[in-house]
């Protein structure tokens, strides 16, 4: 969930909403006049606001502004989670807030490495170099589209059934999945259309998506939902995951379950699948 990084009073609450993760906001939500104000106050929340297993993650300025330096100085020295990099294009990108990250870690005492990374994908240039940034850096963990500026760049808006996105969010989707790193999509700018923004979130888990980004804590119930595994995708998940034990300790690699024919790659599916489930709080057996 975006947050201003200006607005102390947003700040203080942002963790009660339940969103997996806030992102504090220093680059379109902050007027250029008020950045030094924006990270002064994300600094001082930072200090003194406990938000417990919320992941924090700040959007700095874009590498062709002024501020980016300074932002990395202030998320580093508050000991936010992460950095996301706005308007990545290339593996360079990466490369100049990874070295800056490591010298502000340096600078203020901290464990280096400790600093993650994620590249906010925003043109055409940087989702035909998705692969090139995903890859970059050890810290990055995720990717996700920013889909304001890359309808602005591909001259198009928005259309019911994402047809304008689907390129750009299927590339970078097999760019995270063949790097091993997490894969968000944009957010869905009409609060107000709580259907749209269902069938959107719908149609991201099918494409295989990590996660949305959202704008309001009225779309987080939502979001869970429909990323939580189902009852009975959970069941079917423990009876592949028993039968595999069971076949696995007579020597067999390849048997059917429910009639369908099941092999290791089915295996840890189901695995992975018990695993968001414990994760959503939705499941507490065993793995």
């Amino acid at each position: 969930m975006f947050m201003n990084a200006q607005k102390p009073g947003l700040l203080k609450d942002a963790y009660i909403y339940g969103s997996d993760s806030i992102i504090l906001d220093l680059e379109d939500a902050v007027a250029e006049n008020q950045k030094d104000a924006a990270r002064f106050s994300l600094y001082h929340a930072m200090q003194t606001i406990d938000y417990g297993n919320t992941e924090v993650i700040v959007r700095i300025n874009g590498l062709d502004t002024p501020h980016w330096r300074e932002d990395i100085r202030c998320v580093v020295a508050s000991g936010a989670d992460g950095i996301r990099i706005a308007k990545c294009e290339s593996a360079d990108d990466v490369h100049q807030v990874e070295a800056a990250t490591l010298a502000a870690e340096r600078e203020f005492g901290l464990e280096e490495g400790r600093t993650l990374l994620m590249a906010a994908l925003e043109s055409p240039q940087g989702i035909l170099n998705a692969y090139e940034i995903v890859t970059a850096s050890d810290r990055l963990f995720g990717c996700a589209i920013s889909g304001g500026d890359f309808r602005k760049s591909m001259h198009v808006r928005i259309e019911k059934g994402g047809i304008e996105m689907l390129t750009a969010r299927g590339m970078m989707l097999l760019a995270a999945r063949a790097a091993g790193v997490q894969c968000f999509d944009t957010m869905f700018p009409n609060i107000d259309d709580m259907e749209a923004f269902r069938e959107e979130v719908v149609q991201n888990r099918q494409m295989g998506f990590d996660g949305k980004s959202i704008v309001s804590p009225r779309q987080i119930r939502l979001v869970h939902e429909i990323f939580a595994p189902t009852a009975k995708e959970i069941a079917y998940a423990e009876k592949l995951v028993r039968s595999f034990n069971e076949q696995a300790d007579s020597g067999i690699g390849v048997y059917t379950v429910d009639g369908k024919m099941v092999d290791i790659p089915f295996f840890e599916d189901a695995r992975r699948t018990l695993e968001l489930a414990k994760a959503c709080g939705v499941y507490d057996g065993d793995l």
